[in-house]
This record gives structure tokens, sequence and C-alpha cells, in this order.
């Protein structure tokens, strides 16, 4: 499975940025797919993931900030950041579980700055 993300960049703080990410390859099933974070010098975390039968979870942090959803048929995976704030700056990591397979994309710089 290769995961492609897209949508990194720099904003302002209150700014909102998309992230997406499509999974190609050898999908048979796909049980979650999230979008993960790793800020210099801290531990990689989750931000937010969801079920492929729809259900969501959050990281307190993000909650009411950021949207997760999936388009099913496109196999993507897309997270909406909405007021961002200068501690949300990380690498963001899109992550496949599915199909015995637990995969990682190359990661996406996300920089919150005024």
């Amino acid at each position: 499975v290769q995961l492609q993300a897209s949508g990194g960049g720099l904003v302002r703080p209150g700014g909102s940025l998309r992230l997406s990410c499509a999974a190609s390859g050898s999908i048979f099933s796909i049980n979650a797919m999230g979008w993960y974070r790793q800020a210099p010098g801290k531990q990689r975390e989750l931000v937010a993931r969801i079920v492929w039968g729809g259900m969501t979870n959050y990281a307190d942090a993000v909650k009411g900030r950021f949207t997760i959803s999936r388009d099913n048929a496109k196999n993507t995976v897309t997270l909406q950041m909405n007021s961002l704030r200068p501690e949300d700056t990380a690498v963001y990591y899109c992550n496949y579980q599915g199909g015995g397979s637990n995969a990682w994309g190359q990661g996406t710089l996300v920089t919150v700055s005024s």
C-alpha cells in the first residue's frame, strides 16, 4: 500500500489548511485511516482517525477545530484543519490500516506562524 499525502504548508494562526491522503496499491479492505503528527522533540501522536464504517476519534487538542472525512470510492482521507494554532506545527503523517497492513505516508509539514 502506498500513501500520497498533500496539503501542508505555512499558515497564520487562526487560518485553515486541508490535508489529503490517497491510498493505492494492494488495497483489499480498509479498516481505518488517520492522521498523526510529530512536532520537534516530541513523540508522534494521533490527531484524528476514521474507521471505514464511519466512526471517528480525535485528539482532545483538536476537537472542534479539525474534521476528518473519507471518500470510500477513492480510498482517500481528508483532514480539514481550522482555527490553527502555533502548537499545531508539526509533520503530519497519514496512516492506513487494513488487510493486515499498517502503512505510513511520507509526512507533510504544517507550520502555523505569524
